[in-house]
């Protein structure tokens, strides 16, 4: 819509006019209502194939009385089960409507018209949109080649480093990133810390950071300490999969979370989200079997997108960035209407992928059937 149809564009905040708003992973309900469809599977969001964690549903279903009542604007009891999950204090943590809403609190404490914010190219979109809203500059670097030997299409660190500068409050990183499912090591992830300049924030998102077995892989909250400039985020949103009550978290040094809140909203995090995300955090055998379903699923899909002659970004995610080596629109429109919901990436500047969930094995059969139809009909 432009500003010939929408006079309140041109009265709208610097950024905004322009804005481009994120689009989530199609729902199920609105495919099978448009199309008719009775079998449909949906790829698209990265939520947990296993549903819910057991005691996060138990705990949410048991506040349920309770709905009449605010919930604790504090969120002691989270924060304190965190805290203890985490060892840190609680007043070093922030709770937020998912991890995203802590994004949007440290985009508006430190981001205005006048400075940048620095994050990667094929980064989360949020970064970008979060960015322009405030009225900041955006300041993107290149991603690692698509031939590059370690990490196709991974962050440039070195790149991201120069491009920080005087006006820089804060550098987005997305370790797993999405939606490529790069990653960074332990070792050049604390390298690149130890050369940002105490006035940048540096946002660590860990979304996806329980999926990833590898030993070289590292635990932002290990450096929260040693920098005071560092903020780490987290979601139920994933592993947990309680995405449908968004509820997230940062953890910080205390005088980085008490500027990040003073813009927090009021009873941002609901009543049974608060009592299913510290009832999950106890959920050990449903984080297990979530790691184990996700690593046979990556497996399945692996194999079977080799058999189609496709591959995908290596990833340590819960999901596959694929190259359908051609232009992937098409191939996205076809796939719902086969019953099959994916993420077409082309606002992330990949055109010819399609980011895929690892499901259930019947779910990843399903994707990988109608995908071998598709590609057949071509």
């Amino acid at each position: 819509m432009s500003q010939a149809t929408n006079p309140w564009l041109a009265l709208s905040a610097p950024g905004v006019a322009a804005l481009q708003p994120y689009v989530p992973g199609k729902p199920v309900e609105a495919l099978e209502r448009e199309l008719g469809l009775t079998r449909t599977v949906k790829l698209a969001s990265n939520e947990n194939p296993l549903g819910p964690s057991p005691l996060a549903l138990q705990a949410a279903q048991h506040v349920m009385q309770g709905l009449h009542l605010y919930p604790d604007d504090s969120g002691y009891r989270l924060k304190t089960r965190l805290a203890h999950f985490h060892q840190c204090q609680p007043d070093e943590c922030i709770l937020g409507a998912g991890s995203s809403d802590v994004l949007a609190m440290i985009a508006h404490a430190f981001l205005a018209p006048g400075v940048n914010a620095v994050y990667a190219a094929h980064s989360f979109a949020m970064y970008a949109i979060y960015t322009q809203a405030s009225g900041a500059d955006a300041k993107v670097a290149p991603a690692l080649s698509a031939d590059h030997a370690d990490m196709p299409y991974g962050h440039d660190l070195d790149a991201m480093l120069a491009l920080i500068d005087a006006n820089t409050r804060v550098v987005f990183i997305a370790n797993p990133n999405n939606p490529t499912g790069t990653w960074l090591s332990r070792t050049a992830l604390e390298a690149f810390l130890q050369q940002v300049p105490s006035h940048v924030v540096v946002v660590l998102d860990e979304a996806y950071t329980q999926y990833v077995d590898n030993a070289a892989f590292p635990n932002g909250l290990q450096w929260i300490k040693d920098f005071k400039n560092l903020i780490v985020t987290r979601t139920f949103s994933k592993i947990y999969g309680i995405a449908g009550l968004r509820v997230g978290y940062g953890i910080a040094q205390q005088p980085l979370i008490d500027v990040i809140a003073r813009v927090r909203a009021p009873f941002n995090v609901s009543l049974p989200a608060l009592a299913a995300a510290e009832a999950a955090l106890d959920d050990d055998d449903f984080l297990q079997r979530s790691v184990a379903t996700n690593q046979q699923g990556m497996r399945q899909l692996q194999e079977g997108l080799a058999k189609l002659g496709l591959s995908a970004i290596p990833s340590v995610g819960n999901f596959l960035c694929i190259d359908m080596q051609q232009t992937a629109a098409p191939l996205y429109q076809q796939l719902l209407a086969k019953g099959v919901i994916v993420r077409p990436v082309a606002n992330y500047q990949l055109p010819n992928h399609l980011r895929v969930t690892i499901g259930t094995a019947a779910e990843n059969d399903f994707f990988l059937e109608q995908l071998a139809a598709v590609l057949q009909a071509c």
